[in-house]
């Protein structure tokens, strides 16, 4: 079994098993609180964006975010955890995300788009125009909005479960201000 492989199957449970680690260094504060809104809202904003644009599997997206970057949704999720580790005003927490990103979610980008180069054709082309992760400011030529979002499809695809997770995530570090200072 290949790493990429592993990547895609621990990548669920490892972020549960990182959430306790979180919550125990986390040491909130009203104003890392309000600062790190700057981050998660716009990652959550981008998931559910990219979220109602992608059909998984069926056809190559390349409009609506995925004009601008090829992983708007792993760029969103990274924007959130970032957030999150300002939030809890930990250095540790952001070297250790830091570090798993690198290790999971590297090697599941680049076997995500192995399969995508094997199925669509048109990937390597869309690939040259397109970044991999750090967004184009402007469309990429040749991404026509030939679709458009979809609450369906977001609906589709759970994307709200990331808005109900860092509701509760914030609901936690705000009880542990609170409550374990």
């Amino acid at each position: 079994m290949t790493w990429s492989r592993v990547a895609r199957r621990i990548r669920v449970p490892l972020g549960f098993a990182f959430a306790a680690f979180f919550l125990w260094l986390a040491r909130p504060t009203p104003v890392f609180l309000a600062a790190s809104l700057a981050l998660v809202v716009p990652g959550l904003w981008l998931r559910g964006y990219a979220s109602g644009y992608v059909k998984k599997n069926a056809e190559l997206t390349v409009t609506g975010p995925y004009a601008h970057t090829r992983n708007p949704l792993y760029l969103g999720s990274m924007l959130i955890a970032f957030g999150f580790a300002l939030a809890a005003r930990s250095v540790w927490i952001a070297v250790v995300l830091a570090v798993l990103f690198l290790a999971i979610y590297l090697p599941v980008i680049r076997s995500e788009e192995q399969y995508l180069r094997s199925v669509f054709p048109e990937f390597d082309a869309y690939a040259a125009r397109v970044p991999r992760l750090l967004p184009r400011m402007t469309s990429a030529r040749g991404t026509a909005a030939s679709a458009s979002f979809s609450g369906a499809r977001y609906r589709k695809h759970r994307e709200y479960n990331a808005l109900m997770g860092a509701l509760g995530l914030y609901a936690a570090l705000i009880l542990r201000l609170l409550f374990l200072k």
